[in-house]
């Protein structure tokens, strides 16, 4: 079987191992260890074409198809092992990608980590009013200040707590119960390819929490991307760059096209809308489909 030309960089693996590279003020991710590159990708797709295939395209270009038309498996053959230092309350997020292998740091056996997500008068973020799950724009900068003091004798007394319940003798596993979310935990996190982008796509997005999209884009940008330059060209490419359309969105357009409003107005938009949004004072959907077309020039203000 031919070997692929290799695409990756084995030296810029090991300058990247057990470097830490600071998240947050007290975090950080690291490289632990990586099995393959942009080249392993080539390989596994490359293996159902037999010995003697004629090759068609040049590396880059099949991946970019693999990415293109989510042919995943050949992404799945790579694996890439972290250790990353992060809060509690944000790693809760984080474990929810659960096609990954995770090992803990545990505080029913060992000292629950000295340090907390501390947040300056500057960070405290408003309650959005659109979406129940995110935040918009920041406090005003004396009740920030106020957060931030009270954030820290909140954060002194449950470690004193904490501390003190131990020096009595308290089981590790219930001394810790009161610790904030805030506190940070490590964990090694090995996972593949494949599932890695899917995590970085959801987590870099700016509807994912802020302190989550600071780890997301700290790996992206300084880990896979150097590692796997290729993949991460098409990722962004086909990924984050990227725009679905639905069937319905297809239809708006469409009759945008026939009615020879292009660019249209919002107006212009409305008078075509799906029959199925219409009736409805709220629709994301609709929002959504506008905010493409807007995107694409085809409805403007």
């Amino acid at each position: 079987m031919t070997t692929p030309t290799p695409l990756g960089n084995a030296s810029t693996a090991a300058e990247l191992r057990w470097k830490k590279l600071p998240v947050l003020d007290d975090g950080f991710v690291c490289l632990v260890d990586v099995m393959g590159d942009d080249s392993s990708v080539v390989q596994a797709a490359r293996v159902s074409y037999g010995e003697g295939t004629r090759r068609v395209s040049d590396d880059r270009t099949l991946i970019r198809y693999l990415m293109r038309h989510r042919h995943t498996t050949p992404l799945e053959m790579v694996e890439v092992k972290l250790l990353v230092r992060v809060p509690m309350d944000c790693w809760r997020q984080w474990i929810r990608h659960r096609t990954a292998s995770v090992n803990e740091y545990s505080t029913r056996y060992s000292i629950a980590i000295d340090a907390s997500q501390a947040t300056t008068p500057e960070d405290w973020r408003v309650q959005a009013i659109s979406n129940r799950q995110g935040s918009d724009g920041q406090v005003d900068p004396a009740l920030g200040a106020e957060l931030t003091a009270s954030e820290t004798e909140l954060q002194r007394l449950a470690r004193e707590t904490y501390q003190r319940r131990l020096e009595l003798g308290v089981a590790r596993e219930q001394a810790r119960k009161d610790l904030p979310l805030s506190t940070y935990t490590e964990a090694y996190w090995k996972i593949d390819l494949h599932n890695l982008l899917h995590f970085l796509h959801l987590r870099m997005d700016e509807h994912a929490q802020w302190e989550i999209r600071q780890y997301a884009r700290t790996i992206g940008e300084q880990i896979v991307r150097p590692l796997f330059p290729i993949c991460w060209e098409a990722f962004l490419d086909y990924r984050v760059e990227s725009m679905q359309l639905s069937r319905l969105d297809r239809g708006v357009i469409a009759r945008l096209a026939a009615s020879g409003k292009l660019p249209a107005t919002e107006a212009d938009f409305l008078a075509v809308q799906d029959p199925s949004w219409s009736e409805l004072k709220r629709c994301r959907e609709r929002d959504e489909c506008l905010e493409k077309l807007a995107l694409l020039g085809l409805v403007v203000s």
